[in-house]
């Protein structure tokens, strides 16, 4: 499901406020992280754009100064967007006024600046978010659409603007949670609001995931200033943390894509909130299929955030190179930049055309095994180079292509898999062993990759006592 649906506007009925075009209004999805909706296809941009993002996450776990830090995310979604002005706006719980919290401006250098908190803004567009829940993103093209945003659009000449309210998705979602005036902490009510008065600005759908996104942390940092001293800490790093799993899991694939004569399936469990693993079914220049597992060292945050760049990566250099060893090289390259020292991601690439034939490329990561269905074994498939982040002068190229025939199937795994450990017996590990055990076994069935990868994760994590130490992903390709 996309992250945006649009639907017109209700009337605000203030600021001079007429009854004509209404501007476009966004309303949240089922899933208001689903953080492909930040995505354009532009490296560079999707890389800044999470970056923004992420790095909103850290500082709302980190941060003890809520002015400084309201100040941050206000200017992040200013220059995050490309937006002239940016004002937090919060409704006085007594007299149900608009109050500027924060108030800043773009100066001519790219540097955001406080502005006077009695700068004139649109309160029309404002109030109708807050009272609607429902943010609005709109182009101003003629003066009639401008006195239908309000009178002060029209008097500032605003060509556009994009509001969004302070929401807290916990609160929505917890049962029994309190509600304001309930007792406990209600989030004070309000609205991030941008504004840009040049007529070749135009706020796009993945300005205004961005946008929401950033607010959503603007919300926890009000929250967080009501909380008590002794649970603000992990409050805070709770609900970012949660943030972090929701982008990531935004970013993984909602369900296979379907290429002709493979049958294709993926799962995940991470061992925190985050998950240094990922997996994705990327499209390539030729209109096929790259299945990608990754693993990046460590869980949490800190390798979300690489997984994240690379993800965003692959999606984009995929289009334009046909080689899958290019697609990787180019791909080390750049997180070789980004990378701490320690830290490393191993990959596995397969892509599928109309054949039967995979070209693999094997950087580092856990083996993969295919079963063969006519003579019911399996193989390893062996490394064809050193992880990502290690070197970044390496050049990567695929290994032996791959024949698969009916009933094959390709199995690939990060070593969360096989390091699963018994609870009862602390030496023992789940191992390969087990993974082709389980194998053997649904394919000498017939089973299909999702059965198989189902009974694979079941078995593991039956094996653990559903404890995971470290991240486990599965992705299964079986010929058809």
């Amino acid at each position: 499901m996309s992250f945006w649906n649009k639907r017109p506007a209700r009337p605000a009925g203030t600021d001079g406020a007429s009854a004509g075009r209404e501007p476009e209004v966004a309303v949240e999805s089922d899933s208001a992280a689903d953080a492909s909706a930040i995505l354009s296809g532009d490296t560079r941009e999707d890389t800044r754009s999470l970056g923004v993002l992420l790095d909103a996450i850290a500082r709302v776990s980190a941060s003890r100064d809520l002015e400084t830090l309201l100040d941050y995310v206000v200017d992040s979604s200013v220059e995050a967007t490309g937006a002239e002005r940016g004002f937090l706006v919060l409704i006085d719980a007594k007299s149900g006024k608009q109050v500027v919290r924060v108030a800043r401006s773009l100066r001519p250098s790219g540097e955001a600046d406080s502005i006077g908190r009695d700068s004139q803004y649109s309160t029309s567009v404002v109030k109708r978010v807050v009272e609607s829940q429902e943010p609005i993103r709109t182009s101003v093209q003629k003066d009639s659409e401008e006195l239908d945003l309000g009178n002060s659009v029209f008097d500032l000449k605003l060509r556009a603007v994009m509001c969004v309210p302070l929401t807290s998705r916990v609160n929505e979602e917890a049962p029994g949670s309190p509600s304001p005036g309930a007792g406990g902490s209600a989030l004070p009510r309000g609205a991030l609001y941008v504004d840009s008065r040049a007529a070749t600005r135009d706020f796009k759908h993945e300005d205004l995931a961005l946008f929401h996104a950033l607010a959503q942390h603007i919300a926890i940092a009000l929250e967080n200033a009501q909380l008590n001293l002794h649970s603000i800490e992990r409050a805070r790093l709770e609900r970012s943390l949660e943030i972090a799993a929701e982008i990531q899991a935004g970013l993984m694939p909602k369900s296979p894509p379907e290429q002709a004569g493979f049958e294709l399936f993926g799962w995940y469990r991470s061992a925190e909130h985050a998950s240094g693993d990922f997996y994705d079914f990327v499209k390539t220049r030729d209109g096929g299929v790259a299945a990608v597992v990754g693993d990046v060292t460590g869980h949490g945050v800190g390798p979300a955030l690489i997984t994240a760049t690379a993800q965003a990566s692959l999606r984009s250099y995929a289009r334009v190179l046909g080689d899958p060893g290019s697609v990787v090289t180019m791909l080390n390259s750049d997180l070789s930049e980004r990378m701490d020292d320690g830290m490393f991601l191993t990959l596995f690439v397969a892509a599928l055309g109309e054949g039967s034939e995979l070209q693999m490329l094997n950087a580092g990561h856990t083996p993969p095994l295919v079963w063969r269905a006519a003579s019911q074994t399996i193989e390893s498939v062996g490394a064809d180079g050193p992880a990502l982040g290690l070197m970044d002068d390496l050049e990567y190229r695929v290994g032996k292509p791959l024949t698969m025939e009916k009933g094959d199937i390709l199995l690939a795994f990060t070593d969360g898999l096989v390091e699963a450990r018994h609870p009862d017996l602390p030496d023992r590990l789940f191992d390969e062993h087990g993974v082709r055990a389980v194998l053997s076994d649904q394919g000498f069935k017939g089973a299909s990759s999702r059965e198989l990868v189902e009974a694979l994760a079941a078995a593991a994590l039956d094996f653990s006592g559903n404890a995971r130490e470290d991240d486990i992903t599965i992705l299964a390709i079986r010929k058809v």
